[in-house]
């Protein structure tokens, strides 16, 4: 999955695959993380976000399954 860098002190780099709902994101130094069944709404909101660190942290973190693909 192609994944951007972003302006965040925790997130590296964010990606997005409408077709299965996942949300990719690398932290840094943390590795690769995978979440399933996220909403393209969420993936659009956590990149307006002005803070994409606390925005994961308030609505994405302890919400969605996940696994470390790296």
């Amino acid at each position: 999955m192609r994944r951007q860098p972003v302006s965040s002190s925790n997130l590296q780099s964010v990606g997005y695959d409408p077709q299965n709902r996942i949300l990719e994101i690398e932290f840094h130094g943390n590795g690769v993380y995978q979440y399933e069944d996220v909403s393209q709404n969420i993936y659009a909101e956590l990149m307006a976000a002005p803070s994409k660190g606390r925005y994961f942290a308030e609505r994405i973190r302890d919400r969605y399954p996940w696994r470390r693909v790296e």
